[in-house]
């Protein structure tokens, strides 16, 4: 299975793709959907991403979709974890919104 990227990282593949060459219709959308909700830079999303890989039982799968999600709340973090086979506590939910608490919701160029 291939490794899982972030939604910017999506969006610069795409970007770099569509500078060589004309993207088939459902890459364009691809391409649309990361430049909409892609919130941070390449940068802040790796940093990001290896931040929550150092917590307990979050693997990268997880925290590439916090990373893109970015969640504010406790229950957007539940979420993000029910479907994960590990059991999370409320404590395990206060450490990922400490760790996601200060990244930064700039638009990347990226």
């Amino acid at each position: 299975m291939p490794e899982p990227i972030t939604l910017v990282q999506v969006k610069q593949l795409l970007t770099e793709e569509a500078a060589r060459r004309t993207l088939p219709r459902e890459a364009t959308l691809a391409q649309a959907h990361a430049e909409m909700f892609a919130r941070l830079t390449p940068e802040q999303a790796e940093k990001l991403v290896a931040a929550l890989e150092g917590l307990p039982s979050i693997d990268r799968s997880l925290a590439v979709r916090i990373a893109d999600i970015l969640p504010q709340y406790p229950e957007e973090i539940r979420l993000l974890m029910a479907k994960e086979r590990t059991g999370f506590d409320e404590e395990a939910v206060a450490r990922v919104l400490e760790v996601v608490g200060p990244a930064p919701m700039s638009r990347g160029s990226g």
